[in-house]
């Protein structure tokens, strides 16, 4: 089955383009567009997509707000941010409110259909600027439970894009163990994604910086 994608942007053009590139993928479908947040929030409970791609400047409802509320609402729907926009401050509230990729609008297509396909699959991707950017301001957890030699190995795979599946065939365990021992890892760091828990491992040297996004 295709990725479904939901394309958010409030120039006509750059949904446009973006739609056009996306079709030369025949493993990507584009199933709708919105030009607000408000209306990113409708279709995504409408349509269901497997990743919503959000521009973060927008009327009615901006991109963040629109984050926090589809994560709320349709939490198996994943979200990449595609913005022109670096300060540290937004990054950061975008990948807390729980966006799983964030790109900027120069990122070249090829990376824009990888963030797209590792977003469906649950693995982090983020441009180096974005991860240089959150990597500083991600602060270690007060008090962090210790975590287990299996939950480490997870971590660090995890932190390199790994999807649940790939993480099971590389350690040879199961994939609910891996969910299970993904689950600890988040409750343990006292943080609310994936994402966050990888820019936790790189920030503690478990993994470097230019592992952090998947290089297929």
């Amino acid at each position: 089955m295709p990725v479904r994608v939901l394309l958010v942007d409030d120039h006509t053009v750059m949904r446009q383009g973006v739609r056009m590139l996306l079709t030369l993928d025949s493993e990507i479908e584009v199933v709708g567009e919105a030009a607000d947040g408000a209306q990113a929030v409708k279709l995504t409970r409408q349509l269901k997509p497997d990743v919503v791609l959000m521009d973060l400047l927008m009327p009615v409802m901006d991109g963040l707000s629109a984050i926090t509320e589809i994560r709320r609402e349709v939490p198996e729907t994943e979200i990449v941010a595609l913005t022109s926009l670096l300060e540290d401050s937004i990054v950061t509230d975008v990948v807390r409110a729980g966006a799983i990729g964030y790109l900027l609008k120069d990122a070249s297509g090829e990376e824009l259909v990888r963030a797209i396909k590792s977003a469906a699959q649950g693995q982090v991707h983020l441009s180096p600027k974005a991860a240089a950017r959150l990597v500083k301001e991600v602060r270690a957890p007060e008090n962090p439970q210790a975590l287990t030699a299996r939950e480490t190995d997870v971590l660090k795979l995890l932190a390199q894009g790994k999807s649940n599946k790939e993480i099971a065939q590389q350690l040879k365990i199961g994939d609910k163990t891996v969910h299970s021992h993904v689950s600890n890892i988040l409750s343990k760091l006292s943080v609310p994604s994936r994402t966050q828990a990888a820019l936790y491992a790189i920030r503690s040297g478990l993994v470097p910086l230019n592992k952090l996004r998947p290089d297929r």
